[in-house]
């Protein structure tokens, strides 16, 4: 596929006007002068609106985009269980979480863990937390990525995915999250746009009349490929293990996530109030239902099209992740430009979110803790050069660390798995259990990775989501029991239940109830 004049002339467009909207929102007041607050947290300023957009633009990566597409191509509609179970954890958070954690004026994850536990608890999350973003995160968005525009353009992999980390450094270095969050808005946009185009064209390839006539086609001939809870044997249980699906560890990670990520949770901390970054949350998880459409059913219509020639079916089948970048060829000139820069606005709107977590953390929580004394402007100094250090260790890292393995997609949940169940474990205790206390944290934390890797190795034919329950589950119980043997903490780290009780917004309960029953529906659907 080749990019015509008209194809380069939307992207360049694109991309000057995302630079010139995200250093015209970078601005201060004359005489402001930028500090943590504003770099890190936009101000506390965050409409409900841009952070919904910001959240779901954040998170549809080229993770989601290519990695799910390949798996759709592989396994189906089943792997959309990560997108729309997504979207009932959102709400959950939005309603019992966000409260603690706005009342608390915190900057990052790690702060809320010092507050309940102690400082040992906050450096080991913020070390690890930097050490997963930047290694495991940042790597996979830009190894996806570079291979996606590689596939396009022909630059090479290593060229791509250093066009995509200058970008995404040029815009958003400055600014901090204030950029990254209000120029989120039209990346949004221009994704939803790009992504359904490419599913529009999908369809309409496939031997049946127009796009709509395409998608019926594609469930009669696929039926398999359309099952949410797939049976023993199938083409990916081992992922996906049935029922488990919907009753283990899958939540584990989504709680993990969407719950206490700091690249996530980020956007509601820097709204104007509690009210606002609930229905942030309650819209980005009614986006969430679109994802699956954008992503997943081009690569289920992959599959016919490999069959009838008209993409490569051999290096499909070597490696599905290369299924988004040979779907993009059916899209004609000028809309070409635009889902190329729809896949460009997933790539850097992730890696930027990436780079300001990873300097969020790195800054409030490790730096300042022995470098106290600074002013404000140092410590944006210092967020700075951690966001474009981080850039440039995941660029050395990504081809070395991903190129190998067969799903980017897999690789990156198996990699968070090994501690998402002591991550989910120590905030849940956190805020419910008040004799849990510093030992049962590290135990949970310290568990969560013996575990998962006793049973990687001694039960290698357990399917990861169970795995994930189980140790889930078995850290939980110790946790409990070390903490209530060492002794409760100080009446001043436990949090307190009423922090959770909020009067709930109309526009919140209309997008949860909304969001609820189109999932019921799908679900009943595709059982």
């Amino acid at each position: 596929m080749t990019l015509e004049t008209i194809d380069i002339i939307i992207i360049a467009g694109y991309a000057l006007a995302l630079l010139g909207i995200a250093l015209f929102v970078s601005r201060e007041p004359a005489g402001h002068e930028k500090n943590t607050e504003d770099y890190f947290l936009a101000g506390r300023a965050l409409p409900w609106w841009a952070i919904g957009a910001s959240l779901i633009a954040s998170n549809i990566s080229a993770e989601q985009i290519i990695g799910q597409s390949g798996e759709g191509f592989a396994i189906g509609i089943a792997i959309a269980a990560y997108e729309w179970q997504a979207a009932i954890v959102l709400l959950i958070v939005a309603k019992y979480f966000l409260p603690i954690f706005l009342k608390r004026r915190i900057y990052t994850m790690p702060q809320f863990l010092e507050q309940r536990y102690g400082s040992g608890v906050k450096t080991l999350m913020s070390v690890f937390w930097v050490f997963l973003y930047t290694a495991v995160n940042l790597t996979a968005v830009l190894w996806l990525g570079g291979l996606a525009v590689d596939t396009l353009t022909g630059w090479g992999v290593m060229t791509s995915m250093m066009a995509l980390a200058g970008f995404a450094v040029l815009y958003s270095l400055y600014g901090g999250l204030k950029a990254v969050a209000l120029t989120d808005i039209i990346q949004v946009v221009i994704l939803i746009i790009g992504g359904l185009a490419i599913t529009w064209f999908a369809l309409d390839a496939l031997p049946a009349d127009g796009a709509i006539g395409g998608f019926g086609y594609l469930m009669q001939e696929m039926p398999g490929h359309f099952e949410m809870i797939l049976d023993e044997g199938d083409n990916g249980y081992d992922k996906l293990p049935g029922i488990w699906t919907l009753l283990g560890g899958l939540w584990v990670l989504h709680f993990s996530y969407w719950g206490f990520n700091q690249y996530i949770i980020q956007r509601a901390l820097g709204a104007e109030n509690l009210g606002e970054a609930q229905k942030g949350l309650a819209f980005a998880a009614f986006l969430k239902l679109l994802v699956p459409f954008i992503v997943v059913i081009p690569g289920i219509a992959a599959v016919i099209l490999a069959q009838q020639g008209m993409l490569d079916q051999a290096a499909l089948t070597e490696k599905s992740d290369r299924t988004y970048g040979q779907l993009m060829g059916f899209a004609p000139a000028g809309l070409r430009g635009l889902v190329f820069a729809a896949l460009i606005a997933a790539i850097v709107s992730s890696l930027a979110s990436m780079m300001n977590s990873i300097s969020t953390i790195f800054t409030m929580d490790l730096y300042r803790s022995v470098r106290a004394d600074e002013d404000e402007k140092h410590y944006v100094m210092v967020g700075r050069i951690t966001a474009f250090v981080a850039m440039g260790i995941a660029l050395v890292l990504a081809r070395p660390f991903l190129g190998g393995f067969e799903s980017a997609f897999q690789t990156v949940q198996e990699y968070t798995g090994y501690i998402a169940p002591g991550i989910v474990i120590v905030f849940l205790l956190g805020f419910f259990d008040k004799k849990a206390n510093a030992a049962g944290a590290f135990t949970a934390l310290i568990g969560s990775v013996v575990l998962n890797v006793a049973l990687k190795f001694g039960a290698p034919d357990l399917e990861f989501i169970i795995r994930i329950w189980a140790v889930f589950v078995v850290a939980l119980i110790a946790a409990i029991a070390v903490s209530r043997v060492t002794g409760a903490p100080d009446e001043e780290r436990t949090v307190k239940l009423g922090d959770i009780s909020f009067a709930t917004t109309m526009l919140f309960n209309t997008l949860s109830m909304l969001t609820v029953a189109i999932l019921v529906g799908l679900y009943i659907v595709l059982w």
